[in-house]
């Protein structure tokens, strides 16, 4: 589901217009590509819009993210510093551009490690379109499922299990699209200053997925 309404596809439904319909005029601060999951947030008034649009630009923030990635890390924390141009292609790919790109920065820490996959914090000290894919796709660790900058297939568990015994024709997915999860969000209410964190459980597919490689570790 879109966050907000794009000019691609007019007729994919809207968080922001479903929620309107409970909440009134909702101005969007924080959204996520439709495949992925998490913490989304509007402000319900201008004021609170420009506060937080202004915590964002100014990095007073915290965001944590939380990626099922294809490769084994070769470090348990690093940062990448590349800049990016949104819509750089003709797929509307977000790519790496050290002359027109504006500057990003993600800082890395592996989670769990398993066979061929791993479980990656992904920690943003920027907001560019679709900045933690790019980065996570610079390091050599393309997003499970991520059709943009992976090879998009869906994780199934006869791939994971050698002698898995199911019916190919039936098998569903584990997770089928692209496996980021927005997990965390901490700031100051614009309105009365307090400590404010907002989090979102791992939906039913992100769990499925993490609990089968899991078992692939405990082996």
């Amino acid at each position: 589901m879109l966050a907000i309404p794009d000019r691609w596809d007019p007729d994919v439904p809207v968080a922001k217009e479903l929620l309107s319909k409970e909440f009134g005029v909702l101005l969007p601060v924080h959204r996520i590509d439709k495949d992925t999951t998490g913490v989304l947030v509007y402000a319900r008034s201008e004021r609170a819009h420009r506060d937080l649009n202004e915590r964002f630009a100014t990095r007073q923030v915290d965001k944590i993210y939380l990626a099922i990635v294809h490769g084994e890390p070769e470090q348990e924390v690093w940062e990448i510093d590349l800049p990016l141009r949104a819509d750089g292609e003709r797929d509307h790919r977000t790519i790496i551009d050290l002359s027109k790109g504006k500057a990003a920065k993600t800082r890395f820490e592996v989670v769990e490690r398993f066979r061929g996959f791993a479980l990656v914090r992904a920690l943003p000290e920027t907001g560019r379109t679709h900045q933690i894919r790019v980065h996570l796709a610079a390091s050599g660790l393309k997003i499970v499922a991520d059709p943009l900058y992976g090879d998009g297939a869906p994780l199934m568990l006869s791939v994971l299990k050698r002698r898995w015994k199911g019916d190919v024709y039936e098998e569903q997915p584990l997770i089928a699209r692209t496996a980021l999860h927005a997990v965390e969000i901490s700031f100051q209410h614009p309105t009365n200053g307090a400590a404010l964190k907002i989090e979102a459980p791992f939906p039913r597919d992100f769990r499925a997925a993490l609990n089968q490689l899991r078992k692939l570790r405990a082996r």
